[in-house]
């Protein structure tokens, strides 16, 4: 049997006929969830109202694996109220009716509230948001809606204005490693180190990812360690490249430094090509995509700079595809940022000037700010002098008057060298024909 039967044969067996790991192990306490310590962390907001039973309507909006069906269960396991659960998916409007009306007879009857989380609201359409509106108004039903899809976007004002948006971020490294941990204590499993690494680096921050390939590595280790209820040996790199489908990149603690580093540099020396390799490693490797954004956003400034501030715009609109998009149609918004600032004029002189203005701070603490410069908008500045003699350049026909605004100890002081790269001489040349025409003015 070839190779290609191996998953046929031994996984798929020994998962037929058993709910996902992932399913086995949704937590029953608040303690047990990984992640969202921002919205589950002791005395954080979420947990408050579940702790206390005391929920409103919610949105959980994240990316796929963060835990929002995990706790939408869980909150049924801490209320009195009944909970119900629907998927957008196959429900119909005649399917929230009925939720309501039962939510009606179990309040009358019982006085017991009912919860209904909605999975995958987004996939609602405006007239079923629109039956599920006077539940959630009236206070008759408790509404828990999970999303992946920005719920500005895709749910009714309405119902969004009556629901608290908690938004869930994707897990760390440190929690789905704690996830992969956990599933292999579950299995009754054991993992190789780099088996463990290769299962975080790929997950994208999804624990239910995490978990489902973790699952399928260890039923492919105990095919191979002598059948299908087999314990012994642990689950190696190659069994979690066969359950991922990948082959694993050697993309360690020294290689993320390594690489980025080589990635700055390969766009500090205008070369797109290597620019672009090294982003494909990164990529391929599960690196942050919020990470390499944040690199970008540094080196639009740190490299490219005044020779061409448009490279900051395009960094800044990549970072936020990121956070918008996602992986992986946001490997586009990272190549584009990539290729303009690597082909972009390239100047330094905005991080020389800041750090020469640094250092005279750090050697003046004490430079008083003038007093023409000081604010004047309070009661009883004009008596000390303040805003005295300062000249208003809008005032003046050219927008630009002759004055000192640095303080008199530093007074003459130039931090800004401008380069002869890209856009920096034209800005030099607008700056000294102000100049110019202020020494020409105090000559006449």
């Amino acid at each position: 049997m070839g190779g290609d039967d191996l998953f046929g044969q031994a996984a798929a067996e020994r998962l037929a006929g058993r709910a996902p790991l992932a399913a086995r192990m949704r937590p029953l306490r608040l303690d047990d969830v990984v992640g969202q310590e921002h919205l589950l962390g002791p005395g954080r907001p979420l947990r408050s109202l579940i702790e206390t039973d005391r929920l409103s309507s919610v949105v959980l909006w994240g990316p796929p694996g963060t835990g929002k069906t995990s706790l939408a269960q869980m909150i049924a396991s801490h209320t009195s109220k009944t909970f119900e659960q629907l998927s957008a998916v196959s429900a119909s409007v005649r399917d929230v009716r009925d939720v309501l009306e039962r939510a009606g007879t179990r309040l009358g009857e019982h006085g017991q509230g009912t919860i209904l989380f909605l999975d995958e609201v987004h996939r609602f359409t405006k007239n079923q948001q629109d039956a599920l509106l006077p539940g959630v108004e009236s206070g008759l039903i408790v509404f828990i809606g999970a999303t992946t899809e920005n719920p500005f976007f895709e749910l009714n004002a309405p119902l969004l204005s009556r629901s608290t948006l908690f938004r869930l971020e994707p897990l760390d490294a440190a929690s789905v490693r704690t996830l992969v941990e956990r599933g292999l204590a579950f299995e009754g499993a054991e993992a190789s180190d780099d088996a463990v690494d290769l299962l975080v680096a790929q997950a994208g921050g999804d624990g239910r990812h995490a978990l489902t390939s973790l699952e399928v590595a260890v039923a492919l280790a105990q095919h191979r360690w002598g059948g299908q209820g087999a314990t012994q040996g642990a689950v190696e790199i190659g069994d979690v490249e066969a359950s991922l489908g990948t082959t694993a990149l050697r993309y360690g603690v020294d290689e993320h430094y390594d690489v980025i580093s080589a990635f700055i540099k390969s766009i500090r020396g205008s070369d797109p090509d290597a620019a672009l390799h090294y982003l494909a490693r990164m990529l391929e490797a599960g690196e942050d995509a919020r990470f390499i954004a944040r690199r970008l956003v540094i080196a639009a400034s740190e490299d490219v700079g005044m020779a061409d501030s448009t490279a900051l715009l395009v960094a800044d609109a990549a970072a936020r595809a990121v956070e918008f998009v996602g992986l992986p149609e946001a490997q586009l918004h990272l190549a584009h940022a990539t290729v303009t600032l690597a082909c972009a004029p390239k100047s330094n002189t905005v991080t020389t000037a800041i750090a020469a203005a640094r250092k005279d701070v750090r050697d003046h603490p004490n430079a008083s700010v003038p007093s023409q410069l000081r604010d004047a908008h309070y009661q009883g500045a004009a008596t000390l002098g303040h805003g005295t003699g300062y000249l208003y350049p809008h005032d003046d026909p050219r927008g630009w008057v002759e004055a000192t605004y640095l303080p008199d100890v530093l007074a003459g002081r130039h931090y800004w060298s401008p380069s002869p790269h890209g856009d920096e001489p034209a800005a030099a040349d607008a700056l000294a024909q102000r100049q110019r025409h202020d020494v020409d003015e105090v000559g006449r």
